[in-house]
C-alpha cells in the first residue's frame, strides 16, 4: 500500500505524518510506502518539525519538502490531506482511484504560539498520528478489511472526492 500525505507547504504536518507513519509501519512489520508533498511546498522543513522528530527518535533521513508534481510515479492507494487549505485545492489527475480523505490537523508550527504551547501541540499531533498509524496498520492486516472501510470507520475524518486538475 502507498500512502501520500498532503499539506499546502509540506513543511510540518505532512512531514510529521510521513515520518511517523513510516516509523510505525517498520515497527508493525507492515509493507507500506509513505510519502508527503505539497501544492506549493516551502522547500524546507520547519526546524521544529525536525527537532521534534529527532527528540522522538524518528528517522529524518530522506525527508524533504517537495511538490506533489514530484509524486506522479508514486501511485498512492490512499491520499490524506492534513490541512484544510490543501483539502480545498484541485489535486492532480494522477491520484486516480486512490481513496481520498481529509484530517483537519492543527499546525503546531504556526506563528504566535508560546514555546510551551507549541511543545504541547507538537506532542498532541505526534500522539494522534501515532495512534492513527497503529490503528490503520492493525486493521489493514485483517483478511476481511478493505482500505476504504478501515478509513471510513476507524478515524474521525472526512472522505473527499477531490476534483482532479487538468
Amino acid at each position: 500500500m502507498n500512502i501520500l500525505f498532503l499539506c499546502t507547504h509540506n513543511a510540518c504536518r505532512s512531514i510529521l505524518a510521513e515520518a511517523i507513519f513510516r516509523a510505525e509501519a517498520i515497527k508493525a512489520g507492515v509493507n507500506i510506502r509513505v510519502q508527503s508533498a505539497g501544492s506549493t511546498p516551502r522547500g524546507t522543513i520547519h526546524p521544529l518539525t525536525l527537532q521534534y522528530l529527532k527528540h522522538w527518535q524518528i528517522d529524518t533521513a530522506g525527508l524533504t519538502s517537495k511538490s506533489w508534481d514530484e509524486m506522479a510515479d508514486f501511485a498512492p492507494d490512499l491520499v490524506i490531506t492534513v490541512c484544510d487549505q490543501a483539502a480545498g485545492e484541485s489535486c492532480p489527475v494522477w491520484f486516480g482511484k486512490a481513496v481520498k480523505a481529509h484530517w483537519s490537523l492543527p499546525d503546531p508550527s504556526r506563528y504566535g504560539l508560546s514555546p510551551d504551547v507549541q511543545k504541547q501541540e507538537f506532542s498532541a499531533l505526534y500522539l494522534a498520528l501515532q495512534q492513527r498509524a497503529k490503528a490503520l496498520f492493525q486493521a489493514t492486516t485483517k483478511p476481511d478489511s478493505t482500505l476504504l472501510s478501515v478509513i471510513a470507520t476507524r478515524f474521525p475524518l472526512q472522505l473527499t472526492g477531490f476534483e482532479p486538475s487538468n
